[in-house]
């Protein structure tokens, strides 16, 4: 059977809560349950990088981070974290964010809520051990939830922060440096979140494009901050109150 909205409308004002099919993103987005972006005023965007680290792409991508004064998230996977977790204090020694992606890029099934759970508790527990913080902020392998993963993350103490949908640079297929600095800079509004990774196998194309892409949101007037900053800026009142 399907519901239309005036049903689901008239559920929620009574009190009770929307059906799982009409739990879309502008459900998710009022209830500061999930983050795309951040409309904002101020010209800020975070750039997040997934998959890492990695110090052969991890490293020179800080390097240019530091250069242009940028600040960035890095979604790292438990597994590489251990890895390589010289490139992970240095993540944070830099004053750059980092944050939960799994232990082992566990993409999100019907069936698996259990073993996601176990994935993001042990990639918690790494980056505690390697930073001395627990991070705050988690996002699902491939961008999949459902209802089920957006209460376990909160229940554990995390906001889920997907990315601006115009932001996705698709950099993981390797669609060539040009196409990663288009869909960028082409792009570019106060508050997006953009997606890219640092990780991406026999591919450098994520940092040269950062070597245009850095420069040109510097001279527009951007500041590159981190998803944690995007979030407590300029944001209006009552979606700070969905937040807390």
């Amino acid at each position: 059977m399907t519901i239309g909205l005036a049903t689901a409308l008239a559920a929620l004002l009574c009190g009770f809560d929307m059906p799982a099919e009409m739990k879309n993103r502008t459900y998710y987005e009022k209830r500061g349950e999930i983050v795309w972006e951040v409309p904002m005023q101020s010209k800020k965007i975070a750039l997040t990088f997934d998959d890492g680290p990695f110090p052969e792409s991890t490293e020179p991508i800080l390097d240019l981070l530091k250069q242009y004064h940028a600040k960035a998230t890095f979604f790292v996977v438990g597994n590489r974290a251990e890895k390589f977790p010289d490139t992970v204090k240095r993540e944070v020694e830099e004053g750059h964010e980092i944050a939960n992606h799994t232990f082992t890029h566990l993409y999100l099934k019907a069936n698996n809520s259990g073993s996601v759970q176990d994935e993001i508790l042990r990639t918690e527990h790494s980056i505690e051990h390697l930073t001395g913080k627990k991070t705050l902020l988690f996002r699902p392998p491939g961008g999949v939830y459902n209802e089920q993963m957006v209460q376990m993350a909160k229940r554990n103490g995390y906001t889920v922060v997907l990315w601006s949908w115009h932001q996705d640079t698709n950099d993981w297929r390797k669609p060539g440096v040009r196409y990663i600095v288009n869909k960028v800079l082409k792009n570019a509004r106060n508050g997006d979140i953009i997606l890219m990774h640092d990780y991406v196998p026999s591919s450098l194309q994520t940092l040269e494009a950062m070597k245009i892409i850095l420069p040109e949101l510097s001279r527009r007037g951007f500041q590159m901050v981190t998803v944690s900053e995007l979030l407590h800026g300029d944001r209006p009142d009552e979606l700070l109150e969905l937040m807390k």
